[in-house]
């Protein structure tokens, strides 16, 4: 089995690198992870307060649980992934069953920054762009997906988004095995990071 951590900051391309991925390789053959399904679940603190708290910070993943769903999936055990709400900022009591499979995708802002998990992954990724590129892809996402204002997400940009960038995901880089520049629209990137995968499923 084949662990890929894809790394970046919020608004980098990860979710447009990972579709081109899997688009590149045999049906069957991925299992995505997102690290936003990992959330810890505060469903005991107030909506008021959930909607405050720091979600781009490291303490805010329930790491031990993705890191144990990696081995359950390494020794050939169906997992429940959790389902996060950004609405609710809770988990639903649903989870989505995932069955192992040959290559193990774990994309999130913060899966570098871990110790536990990076120890996991065979191949380590980080999706890079400008920052300028990120925030107005933030911008887009969280009005639409998320029902947030325009102010809204500028105050969460610069109050927790940006300085956590500095702080955690943009340092955890230089763990970083393959650097894809540009995000999704680096198809040279891409096609690097896909033979690298169908190599490892050629030889196993």
């Amino acid at each position: 089995m084949l662990v890929v951590g894809i790394a970046g900051g919020t608004g980098s391309g990860k979710t447009t690198v990972v579709k081109k991925i899997i688009e590149h390789l045999p049906e069957g053959k991925v299992a995505l992870l997102p690290q936003d399904s990992y959330y810890r679940d505060n469903s005991s603190l107030l909506l008021e307060d959930r909607q405050r708290l720091n979600f781009d910070h490291p303490e805010s993943i329930e790491w031990s649980l993705l890191i144990n769903h990696i081995k359950q999936l390494r020794h050939g055990q169906l997992i429940q992934q959790p389902i996060y709400s950004y609405l609710t900022c809770i988990r639903s009591s649903e989870t989505i069953p995932v069955d192992p499979k040959p290559v193990i995708i774990i994309e999130g802002i913060l899966v570098l920054t871990d110790p536990g998990l990076r120890e996991m992954m065979d191949l380590k990724v980080y999706v890079d762009a400008d920052a300028d590129d990120r925030l107005g892809r933030v911008i887009t996402r969280d009005i639409i997906d998320r029902g947030r204002s325009v102010k809204a997400v500028l105050d969460r940009y610069e109050s927790t988004v940006k300085p956590m960038h500095l702080e955690f995901i943009e340092p955890s880089k230089r763990y970083a095995d393959l650097i894809i520049p540009q995000g999704g629209e680096n198809e040279v990137g891409i096609r690097v990071l896909v033979s690298l995968i169908k190599q490892y499923l050629a030889d196993n």
